[in-house]
């Protein structure tokens, strides 16, 4: 796989102009992640924050539009790229004496924001890690879970639907799971726009993220046929450029649709046929149609196909994943590197994961080294440190190839951290 551009990861994250479209009655102002503004003669209706540190950038934007106050705010879902960067709009509304908008979200989204406060301190681990390249693994918390403006339109249940009237413009909001439980979407029939939030996000769909809950390809599948069945004229994404034009919105919706019908569908097939998850997973890997690998929708930049068939596998399975009971109850990893070292020395594990590295096989002299690293009596060995530097070359490697954004920095995350441990072990 080919690694991506800047330019697309500049895209990705909203680094680029915001504009206006349809009549100029809307407003798309790309950010992490993207807002969209639909214009009424009586104010305006905002779908999406982007994230904190982004807030100021999208409420000049705004105001550099329009200067309507807000009578609706829409969370797609209650990550914290679309619902926390509302400060400065809250600022506004107390300094003028505005009223205070509605705020619609799906009840998981309240739900979400409970979550948040009961583990702080563990998402905001996970999303340095997830994030590293882009904030640093040491910056303060992207968001504060204890800070939400909640929800005043609550939706509720798998299948609800909502609709409100400002001036003469519907607005209609869909309950879809997909990304996250919380999923909801807009469509403004006199505007021909669809607002997906992360059902849409210019790449792969994020499903599967190997930090984060469950997610769910097959919702995710009829949520972008029910969009289809819309006929838009402008797409409106969670992250990355907008989509215009009928054919393009249909042929962006239709490839994403039929990518999760057929990863959902291939793992329970062999989910039936009595197979086990490393089985499925590496035929999975085979039988990847080529049209999904080239379409510019589909793109491994973020999420990809391979986190994909563990979420699939995940909707139905439990944790014992290989069949075999040896993994059932398993010993401490360490433990068995050590009986591994009894049989033959580190240097001979070490000679073997350097010849891997030489031909190419990655994957494979990651797992010999970890032998090594894991198993060795004493940390500071010539040997064991030798594996440890091997280590860090062969993730700077295998980062470099990795078209993910999240796999490249669980990837380099562990590289950055043998690259610590190293220097550790030298002071000392």
């Amino acid at each position: 796989m080919a690694r991506n551009t800047n330019e697309d990861m500049r895209d990705w994250v909203g680094m680029f102009q915001s504009t206006s479209f349809a009549d100029r009655c809307c407003y798309f102002i790309p950010g992490f992640g993207n807002t969209c503004v639909f214009e009424t003669e009586q104010g305006l209706v905002l779908f999406d924050f982007p994230l904190r540190q982004m807030a100021r950038r999208t409420f000049d934007s705004v105001r550099t539009f329009t200067d309507k106050p807000i009578k609706y705010i829409i969370y797609s879902h209650g990550h914290f790229d679309h619902a926390f960067g509302y400060d400065p709009f809250l600022e506004e509304i107390n300094e003028k004496g505005w009223e205070m908008p509605e705020i619609i979200a799906h009840e998981n989204c309240i739900k979400r924001f409970e979550k948040y406060e009961m583990l702080e301190e563990y998402h905001d681990w996970i999303n340095k890690m997830q994030f590293a390249s882009l904030r640093g693994r040491t910056q303060d918390a992207a968001v504060s879970a204890q800070q939400t403006l909640r929800p005043t339109i609550i939706l509720k249940g798998n299948e609800d639907f909502h609709k409100f009237k400002l001036d003469d413009i519907l607005f209609e909001i869909y309950h879809n799971k997909g990304e996250t439980d919380d999923s909801i979407w807009l469509w403004v029939p006199k505007r021909k726009t669809i607002c997906a939030g992360d059902l849409m996000v210019s790449s792969f769909p994020n499903v599967g993220n190997p930090y984060k809950v469950q997610r769910y390809p097959k919702d995710w599948a009829l949520a972008m046929e029910k969009m289809i069945e819309k006929e838009a004229d402008y797409l409106i994404p969670g992250h990355g450029r907008m989509i215009q034009g009928k054919k393009e919105v249909k042929e962006a919706l239709s490839i994403t649709a039929e990518a999760m019908h057929f990863i959902h569908d291939e793992v329970v097939k062999r989910l039936n046929e009595g197979k086990w998850f490393e089985q499925i997973f590496h035929e999975m890997l085979d039988i990847f149609p080529v049209k999904f690998k080239e379409s510019p929708h589909l793109r491994e930049m973020y999420g990809c196909y391979r986190f994909a068939i563990h979420a699939t596998y995940r909707l139905y399975h439990g944790w014992y994943n290989s069949g075999n009971p040896t993994d059932l109850f398993p010993a401490k990893s360490n433990k068995i590197a050590r009986e591994f070292l009894k049989i033959s020395p580190e240097g001979k594990y070490l000679e073997h994961a350097m010849n891997l590295y030489n031909e190419g096989k990655l994957q494979l002299a990651l797992h010999i080294l970890d032998v090594i690293i894991k198993g060795s009596e004493n940390e500071r060995s010539e040997v064991r440190l030798k594996a440890l530097n091997l280590k860090f070359k062969t993730l700077k490697e295998k980062t470099k190839k990795e078209s993910s954004f999240i796999a490249a920095n669980i990837i380099n995350n562990a590289a950055v951290q043998i690259k610590e441990k190293l220097k550790d072990l030298e002071k000392s």
